[in-house]
C-alpha cells in the first residue's frame, strides 16, 4: 500500500511537470508569433511610408529649363555685309530694330540683353549712313540747296552707303535665337559722261545742271522708292586720257522715282560768248534699270551736239547708252 501510493505520487509530478514544460513551450511559440508579426507591420508601414514619399516627390519635383529666362527669349544678330560693291566699304555703324528694341552695334554681332515675349517679330537692320536718316522701315535722304529758281527740292547728292535687311522672325521661351542680317546695298552711284562736239566745244567752260525726279525716299520693307526730288550734277571736266575733253559728274541715288527722269541745266563758254545754252535732256529709258542691281555703278554718256539757230545754236544731247567711262579723272 505504501509502495503504490508513492508510485502514484510520482506519475502526478511528472504529469505536472511535463503540463508545464507544455505551456513554456506555448509561451514561446505564442512570442515568436507576436515578433514575426510586430516584423510585418513594420515592414508594411515603411512601405507605406516611401510609397507616400514617392508619390509628394513626383509632385513637386523641378522642371528643367534651357536658360535662366524660361518664360523668354533672347537673340543676337550677325550682320552678313557680303552683297555690296566692291569699292564700297563694310559700315562702321549699323542698327536693328524688333518690336520697341532699337539697338546701335559696331562690332559684326550685336547681343541684345533685352528679354522678348515668345511671339512673331519683325526684325530690321540698317547701316547708319551720312545724310540718310532711318524711321521705322523708311530712309530718307538729307534736303540740300539748290541754285535754281522753281525747280524744286533738292536732296544730298552723296549720301552714305545704306544697307538695310528686313526679315520676320519668331521667337520662343527658354531660347537664345542667333539670327542674320543679310545687308543689301541701297545706294548706287550714277556717273553721267557729256562728250561736247562743234566748233563751241572747245569754249566750254562750265556745265551747271541737275538732275530730276531722283528718290528721295526709300521704304526697304517693300522696296518702294518715292519723293522725288532734284540732286545737283557737279560737271568736271576731264583732263587726261582718251575721254580728255569730256564732262563728267558722278552721284549716288537711293535709286528714281516719279514719272521721269531729266538732266536739265545750262552750258557756260569762254568769255561769255556765247551766251549761256539751255540744257534739257529725257533721261527716263536710260534710267529705267536704276532701282535694281545697286551693287553696280552705272555709267552711261552721250553727245553733245550743236543745232544752229537764227539767235546762234542749242545744244542737244544724243546717243544716251551705257559706258564703261574710260579714265575719268576730273579737275
Amino acid at each position: 500500500m505504501g509502495a503504490d501510493a508513492s508510485r502514484c505520487h510520482l506519475g502526478m509530478d511528472d504529469i505536472l511537470r511535463k503540463e508545464e514544460d507544455m505551456e513554456k513551450t506555448e509561451s514561446i511559440r505564442l512570442s515568436k508569433i507576436n515578433a514575426v508579426r510586430k516584423t510585418d507591420f513594420r515592414l508594411w508601414g515603411m512601405m507605406a511610408i516611401f510609397a507616400a514619399v514617392s508619390s509628394f516627390t513626383s509632385c513637386v519635383k523641378d522642371e528643367l529649363f534651357n536658360t535662366p529666362h524660361p518664360d523668354h527669349g533672347k537673340i543676337t544678330v550677325t550682320a552678313d555685309w557680303t552683297a555690296r560693291g566692291e569699292d564700297v566699304p563694310e559700315p562702321e555703324r549699323w542698327t536693328i530694330s524688333i518690336g520697341d528694341y532699337t539697338g546701335e552695334e559696331t562690332e559684326a554681332v550685336h547681343a541684345s540683353d533685352r528679354l522678348f515675349e515668345p511671339d512673331t517679330y519683325t526684325l530690321a537692320a540698317w547701316s547708319n549712313a551720312d545724310n540718310i536718316t532711318v524711321s521705322g522701315t523708311t530712309a530718307t535722304v538729307s534736303s540740300a540747296s539748290g541754285n535754281w529758281d522753281g525747280a524744286g527740292a533738292f536732296i544730298h547728292n552723296a549720301p552714305g552707303w545704306l544697307h538695310t535687311s528686313m526679315q520676320q522672325v519668331t521667337i520662343e521661351k527658354d531660347r537664345v535665337h542667333a539670327f542674320t542680317a543679310a545687308m543689301m546695298q541701297q545706294v548706287r552711284q550714277l556717273t553721267i559722261v557729256i562728250d561736247p562736239k562743234g566748233d563751241a566745244a572747245v569754249r566750254i567752260v562750265g556745265i551747271d545742271a541737275y538732275l530730276t525726279g531722283a528718290a528721295g525716299a526709300l521704304d526697304f520693307a517693300d522696296g518702294m522708292h518715292g519723293s522725288p526730288a532734284n540732286v545737283e550734277l557737279a560737271f568736271r571736266k576731264i583732263t587726261e586720257g582718251a575721254d580728255a575733253g569730256k564732262w563728267t559728274a558722278t552721284v549716288r541715288l537711293l535709286g528714281v522715282a516719279g514719272m521721269e527722269q531729266r538732266l536739265k541745266g545750262s552750258i557756260r563758254f569762254a568769255d561769255d560768248n556765247p551766251k549761256p545754252v539751255a540744257l534739257d535732256s529725257d533721261l527716263t529709258e536710260a534710267l529705267s534699270g536704276f532701282n535694281t542691281g545697286k551693287t553696280e555703278g552705272m555709267i552711261f554718256g552721250g553727245t553733245l551736239v550743236e543745232t544752229p539757230t537764227e539767235a546762234g545754236f542749242t545744244a542737244t544731247i544724243v546717243g544716251w547708252q551705257p559706258t564703261d567711262g574710260g579714265n575719268t579723272d576730273a579737275h
